[in-house]
């Protein structure tokens, strides 16, 4: 994980909402409609984009032979039609 200087901040609101602030949502190529993951690592709480990079990345961590890989590929194309 690349770790970068810059610092944005949110609010959450009474509905547990945050806003990604616009740069974060630019560089990382989040628009209306992406799914994100939340990683509890440590103390830490990290929100990633679930994309075609991301889920490839995943390829062979669960060692079921594609079949996650297939499913998750699925699911996105279903998504985007609707």
């Amino acid at each position: 994980m690349k770790v970068r200087k810059s610092v944005e901040t949110g609010v959450v609101t009474t509905k547990g909402q945050v806003v990604i602030p616009s740069r974060i949502r630019h560089r990382h190529k989040i628009k209306r409609g992406t799914k994100v993951c939340f990683l509890e690592v440590g103390d830490d709480i990290v929100l990633r984009p679930i994309t075609n990079d991301y889920i490839e990345g995943l390829r062979g961590s669960l060692k079921t032979g594609g079949k996650l890989l297939h499913l998750l590929r699925e699911e996105k194309r279903r998504e985007h039609d609707l």
